[in-house]
């Protein structure tokens, strides 16, 4: 079997195995303004759950998010930003002894998130959007978020369905969508390397965050 037709299979192998959830678009990154309207201050209930796969296996896991804010105006989302700890990265799927630390660990060297040199991401609302009643997505979205999302040394602006709920005292946003981590630099042992090819480019994220009114 030549190298090209074990590329092909590993591929369709990884791609067979990647992660459900919406399509999230990237791009370059974009202006940021400054939103206009009443602060709701992120909860400490916040998390981010994320799910990662390769030919054999998917492993899943959390981020606690370290801080957030998020404006509101006319009942409508209009900007805001979170942080996440990147250090507080855990996996879910195994237990202590069968490999848990092992991967911890390894999602927080060079080979991925860099954690000691990069200790937090940040995700900047850049545009929210309302949909159409009919629009699909794995939420039940009721509106589309756009931002910039920074993780290690690089920045791009990811579009993604979501379901927005605000009232007077608080609000909560979910979403369950894919990025390409190879966008961010998220290369096992380099790009073109044949180990990150046994790994799926799509990750999967769920946003499951809350705010309460300032």
């Amino acid at each position: 079997m030549n190298k090209l037709i074990i590329y092909a299979l590993v591929l369709v192998l990884a791609a067979c195995n990647s992660p459900k959830g919406d399509n999230a678009e990237a791009g370059d990154k974009q202006t940021v303004n400054m939103a206009d309207g009443t602060a709701y201050i992120l909860d400490s209930t916040s998390r981010i759950n994320w799910a990662a796969s390769k030919p054999t296996a998917t492993h899943t896991g959390t981020f606690i998010l370290k801080e957030g804010t998020f404006i509101v105006k006319d009942d409508n989302l209009t900007g805001g930003n979170f942080l996440i700890n990147i250090a507080s990265i855990s996996n879910t799927d195994l237990k202590a002894g069968e490999g848990k630390e092992k991967l911890e660990g390894h999602l927080k060297s060079p080979d991925f998130f860099d954690a000691t040199k990069f200790s937090t991401a940040k995700f900047e609302i850049t545009n929210v959007t309302a949909n159409n009643s009919d629009s699909a997505s794995s939420v039940n979205a009721t509106h589309t978020i756009s931002g910039n999302l920074t993780l290690k040394d690089s920045t791009k602006n990811i579009s993604f369905p979501a379901r927005i709920t605000i009232d007077d005292r608080s609000l909560t946003a979910k979403a369950d969508f894919n990025i390409d981590r190879t966008l961010w630099g998220m290369n096992y042992k380099g790009p073109g390397n044949p180990q990150d090819w046994l790994i799926s480019k799509q990750v999967n994220l769920k946003l499951d965050l809350s705010a309460s009114k300032k």
